[in-house]
């Protein structure tokens, strides 16, 4: 389920890309090359879709991800449990070795 709820995220992510970059800043966007068209279609109905477009594939992309952090934590809690060796047998490294006290000097007789 979270690689489904993973991989829905990661297209509706590419589609957004794509219609924000379909956008032009400060209006225009599509309907700036359709100048002469603008009398068939409408400049508004063209606007109106994309920017429904933008708001509908954040607003997807937000739940999805909202619902995968709920989906993730069972993920992770299923996982196996790494058995862990008690601390007398592991093995110390020689960073973590503790120095050996100098032995005291013998006084000269």
């Amino acid at each position: 389920m979270y690689v489904i709820l993973s991989i829905l995220i990661l297209i509706a992510s590419v589609l957004l890309v794509g219609v924000i970059l379909i956008q032009k800043s400060k209006g225009g966007g599509l309907v700036a090359g359709m100048s002469g068209y603008n009398g068939v279609s409408g400049v508004r109905q063209t606007t109106t879709f994309v920017e429904r477009a933008t708001w509908t594939l954040a607003i997807t992309i937000c739940v999805l991800s909202i619902l995968s952090c709920f989906i993730a934590p069972r993920l992770i809690n299923a996982a196996p449990q790494i058995k862990q060796l008690p601390v007398a047998e592991q093995q110390a490294t020689p960073f973590e070795t503790p120095a050996q006290p100098a032995a005291p000097a013998q006084p000269a007789k």
